[in-house]
């Protein structure tokens, strides 16, 4: 009897008022309002002579709240409407359909500089400058001194999303499933969302006109000054001639460093040069740590291949690993039981362990697909391709506001919250429920004191209520 006599006496009644229910998800429309998003997706969407209800910039940043939040589908905006205590008026979900529907490619165009512009005043406040990429326990460009900085890496990665109707161009995909082929591109220094397509089931996965469109939208996301020392890593889907003349040319502009690292395909060819390869050649790769990874060795091929047909300074570079037991492996690798996977990058120097273990950290962008799925990407509301268009557009912004949270808000007191994923942030942060108060024409929100993350919580607002407001 014991264990349920904490129920005893318990009622439950719907007539509480000065309640906010999701008080941390404020915080992220407080950071679109000083970072000035709010103002350049309103200059976006402004139409000539209509002034609409609710501000169209206002809508796109309430939406894009939403999905940070966990929100699924339109009709979850009235998570927001009924917090209008603290938030104002918010859109219907009607509202919030026809916006979307205003969206259109030129205004498409019009957001994305409105968020170029943003990001440059996000990074230019960012403590210390913009994190920087870490590879194998070290720091990309941290020997490049103070003029460059740190390295901005850009990983390239495509994944399906499942369509559970019929939708506009979804279409069947290579995984024998039915959706879409979205690909998309994100900073590894800061985990922000930066460019992405939405294509149909059947887009091809080393489509390198695609690639180029996403890269070069993603570029264009990046702040100029930041823009002199790239890095582009991709799997094997961005193998492609296009590519990686397009990747060539790029760093061939004055002012600017870009340097590659792709996945390339095992062929018959590869695999005659891995045959030549001596046994003493190859040296132990490098794991996460910097440390000797147990059962890797690393090779370079560049010389056993014909590579007149491929950009001037490409190299291929070769991995081998014990296969973990049950692994599938070809004829070839049967042979030898040695499991090979290949990648060609420009960059001229260093060990090839470490180039090797760079690459590798291209794996980190699962973790990017994954948080942005949990984010809006998992499920497009509408059966029209436009409409669906938009929804990516702010399933990127809403992945930049918990991105530009994390750096810029996460700081101090609220560290404690600086590792903490999208769900587990909402778990703690966004979700918190807070109790309105009014006083001396103030509005006050009161955190639960025995909240475990409360002197984290309030200092987030501290830190975002800090950040100075654009020129």
């Amino acid at each position: 009897m014991k264990r349920t006599l904490w129920s005893s006496g318990l009622s439950v009644s719907g007539d509480g008022v000065g309640v906010v229910a999701h008080a941390g998800s404020v915080g992220l429309r407080l950071l679109a309002d000083r970072t000035g998003l709010t103002g350049g997706l309103a200059a976006a969407m402004a139409r000539h002579s209509f002034t609409p209800v609710h501000d169209r910039g206002r809508v796109l940043v309430d939406v894009a709240v939403m999905l940070a939040d966990g929100g699924e589908a339109i009709a979850d905006i009235d998570v927001l409407r009924h917090q209008s205590g603290v938030l104002g008026p918010v859109a219907s979900p009607p509202t919030v359909w026809r916006t979307l529907d205003e969206v259109t490619p030129g205004r498409l165009k019009k957001i994305a500089i409105a968020r170029a512009r943003t990001r440059r005043h996000v990074w230019a406040q960012l403590p210390g400058g913009v994190p920087a990429s870490k590879v194998a326990g070290s720091d990309l460009g941290s020997d490049l001194g103070s003029d460059l900085g740190s390295t901005v890496a850009l990983d390239v990665d495509a994944t399906i999303v499942i369509a559970h109707s019929d939708k506009e161009h979804a279409a069947p995909t290579f995984k024998r499933t039915f959706g879409f082929h979205p690909l998309g591109v994100w900073c590894d220094n800061t985990q922000e969302f930066l460019a992405a397509k939405l294509r149909t089931g059947r887009a091809g996965s080393n489509t390198a006109t695609d690639h180029i469109e996403v890269l070069t939208d993603a570029i264009a996301q990046v702040p100029a000054t930041h823009r002199r020392d790239l890095l582009i890593r991709s799997d094997g889907a961005g193998a492609s001639h296009g590519l990686l003349d397009w990747l060539t040319e790029q760093g061939q502009i004055r002012g600017r460093s870009l340097e590659y690292s792709i996945g390339f395909a095992v062929t018959e060819k590869i695999r005659e040069a891995i045959r030549l390869v001596p046994q003493q050649v190859w040296s132990p790769a490098t794991n996460a740590d910097g440390g000797v990874r147990e059962g890797g060795d690393v090779a370079e091929l560049t010389g056993l291949l014909n590579l007149e047909k491929w950009p001037a300074g490409m190299r291929v570079i070769v991995r081998r690993e014990r296969p973990h037991p049950g692994a599938q492996l070809s004829l070839f690798e049967e042979t030898d039981g040695w499991r090979y996977q290949a990648f060609v990058t420009n960059t001229s120097t260093g060990q090839l362990a470490f180039l090797e273990a760079r690459h590798r950290a291209h794996a980190r962008v699962e973790d990017r697909i994954r948080h942005a799925k949990d984010t809006g990407l998992g499920r497009f509301p509408s059966r029209e391709f436009a409409i669906n268009t938009a929804w990516l557009a702010l399933t990127m912004i809403a992945a930049d506001l918990v991105a530009w949270t994390r750096v810029l808000a996460l700081t101090g007191d609220a560290a404690p919250l600086a590792s903490c994923e999208p769900k587990a942030l909402r778990y703690r942060l966004l979700h918190v429920p807070a109790r309105l108060t009014h006083g001396q024409r103030r509005r006050r929100l009161k955190i639960p004191e025995t909240w475990p993350w409360a002197t984290a919580i309030v200092a987030v607002f501290a830190n975002i209520a800090a950040i100075p407001w654009p020129a």
